[in-house]
């Protein structure tokens, strides 16, 4: 490649590290053969010669879930620009031993840095047991670690939703809660208490799901054997499905009968029936801010090839209105 390119070996090497001192006409036509060629530098190579893996390590426990797999592909094609691998490692069960070898096979690795999108609660725990001592940034807020949180609001996305109902007119609201240790169900619980409270709308206790739209549906039935509330607020999207499927399955009308709002906004929720109202969470813009926010943090570390600035605070949510809710009809 160097003898078509007609420079010398050492200067190959200096546009594959990315070297300032380079011209551009030369870094460019050195470029141009590469692709002429269908070159792909050896990673392996490169890195015992650069001491660098280039590799950014997430770890995550729901990647098939529709939010983490939308914020994993943003995290990758940013990852990619930047000139870095992603190795992704799903921690397998609850327990913090889990926890501890899913960052211990990434650390083996030699990533140089880690994306956390990992929701439980007792993930933070097991983080804050631990001196990482390569730059990290985590996708959920618990307050401890704010140097290296980048979330959506969830606690506004949850007012957000429980103002529009009651804006409607309804004062009988039931919310349907996710998980237990799940840091976004306890902001999205907290944000409809919060906002009941401020409407002064009396409120009942939340009930706890596991984001399955089984459960939505299985607690739907539950829930109208007693039929004393108007309208739900489901912690997620999948939940909200299934309460649908109870509804109308009991001859009631979505939303003539019972309104109800989701979270997520899933492709599959402007495609529900009736269409869900739902909270819009941007995940592909919150993968590419908590990625610009980690090279920064590693240019840092080696000079060039930073973020180039990175994004901080929350992504704030966007309530989508559709035809699952209206107001009341008593």
């Amino acid at each position: 490649m160097a003898r078509v390119a007609g420079v010398s070996h050492q200067t190959v090497s200096r546009v594959l590290n990315e070297h300032p001192s380079l011209r551009d006409s030369t870094r460019q036509r050195v470029l141009d053969v590469m692709q002429e060629l269908q070159y792909r530098p050896n990673r392996a190579a490169r890195a015992l010669v650069t001491s660098r893996s280039r590799t950014i390590g997430v770890l995550t426990s729901r990647s098939a879930q529709y939010g983490p797999a939308s914020s994993i592909q943003a995290i990758e094609e940013a990852a990619r620009e930047g000139g870095y691998l992603v190795l992704t490692a799903n921690i397998l069960a609850k327990d913090s031993d889990s926890i501890r070898e899913a960052l211990a096979h990434l650390m083996e690795q030699d990533v140089e840095g880690l994306v956390i999108i990992a929701p439980q609660v007792r993930v933070f725990d097991a983080l804050a047991e631990l001196s990482l001592d390569i730059p990290f940034v985590t996708m959920q807020s618990t307050g401890r670690l704010d140097d290296h949180e980048l979330s959506v609001d969830q606690i506004a996305g949850a007012r957000l939703a429980t103002r529009h109902l009651i804006e409607l007119g309804h004062r009988d609201i039931y919310h349907l809660a996710g998980p237990q240790d799940w840091i976004e169900a306890e902001a999205r619980m907290r944000g409809f208490l919060e906002e009941m409270s401020a409407q002064d709308v009396p409120t009942t206790a939340p009930i706890l799901g596991d984001w399955s739209s089984e459960f939505g549906y299985y607690v739907g039935r539950e829930m109208l054997r007693l039929r004393d509330f108007t309208a739900i607020f489901s912690s997620n999207d999948q939940m909200a499905l299934g309460l649908i499927h109870a509804i109308r399955e009991a001859g009631l009308d979505v939303p003539r009968d019972i309104s109800v709002v989701g979270f997520d906004d899933i492709p599959e929720a402007a495609h529900f029936w009736p269409p869900l109202t739902t909270v819009r969470q941007d995940f592909a813009e919150l993968g590419r801010r908590c990625m610009s926010l980690l090279l920064d943090g590693l240019g840092g570390m080696h000079g060039a090839g930073g973020g180039g600035g990175a994004y901080r605070g929350n992504v704030m949510p966007e309530l989508v209105v559709r035809q699952s809710t209206a107001a009341p009809s008593r």
